[in-house]
């Protein structure tokens, strides 16, 4: 045999033990692939079918019984009736704190009984009354104050005389503090009934004498039971009329 067909039948042999390489090769990756795929399917299987439906056969494969899993059905989000109760509770102490707050310490609303401010003020008339004014300040003469005329009740007046002043009503109805003749234009009408004022009357550190707007309508400092008023009777400053709307803004 020539040496040529000797290296052509060599050539040939190799060429076929590399064909047959590559087809074992491919063999073995295509029954990789399968049971890939055959896992992949196995695991869906499983992950569609409840734990207790799933039984295998001898080759491993799935054997699906006739009860599935039933989708389960979510139920409304669970009211946590607890946490809202105690948010509800926690709500309205703030509110009633913050009211009792205003009310103590800042302001309050109070109404006219009766004519005794007439012109300035109404039967009726809702108030606001600055609580606060005179705890950083001090009443200043013309203010229109509440105080405590007693225990149940409150009076709204004017403030005329100051702490240290004396006051005087002639019987013209005028006006005199420290002997000097008060000019202001509030009262409704000249005082016909000076009290006891008509004589001088001297007021402590700590006194107001008040006027009600309606001078001879009115029960006020002229008069021994309500005399003078001491700064802690005094409850707060009118500053609003809030009622009725159409008579709505500042009070002077």
């Amino acid at each position: 045999m020539s040496k040529k067909k000797k290296d052509k039948e060599l050539i040939d042999t190799e060429a076929k033990e590399e064909t047959a390489k590559e087809a074992v090769d491919t063999e073995v990756k295509n029954e990789k692939t399968s049971e890939d795929a055959a896992s992949e399917t196995k695991e869906a299987a499983e992950d569609e079918i409840a734990p207790e439906d799933v039984t295998y056969d001898a080759d491993g494969n799935v054997i699906v019984k006739k009860k599935r899993r039933r989708k389960r059905q979510r139920k409304p989000s669970e009211v946590n009736i607890v946490k809202e109760l105690l948010g509800l509770i926690v709500y309205i102490g703030v509110v009633v704190l913050v009211c009792f707050l205003i009310i103590t310490f800042i302001g309050c609303r109070s109404q006219v009984d009766g004519n005794s401010m007439n012109p300035t003020l109404n039967d009726k008339d809702n108030l606001w009354v600055n609580k606060l004014a005179y705890k950083i300040g001090e009443p200043k003469r013309f203010d229109i104050i509440i105080f405590n005329y007693s225990e149940d009740v409150t009076y709204v007046k004017r403030i005329i005389g100051l702490p240290g002043e004396t006051v005087m009503i002639d019987k013209e109805g005028n006006i005199y503090i420290d002997n000097e003749l008060l000019q202001e234009n509030y009262g409704k009408e000249r005082i016909i009934d000076a009290g006891r004022a008509a004589s001088p009357v001297i007021l402590a550190h700590d006194e107001y004498f008040v006027l009600g707007d309606n001078r001879n309508g009115s029960s006020d400092s002229r008069w021994s039971d309500v005399g003078n008023v001491k700064k802690d009777q005094i409850i707060g400053k009118v500053v609003l009329r809030i009622f009725p709307f159409k008579s709505f803004g500042p009070v002077h």
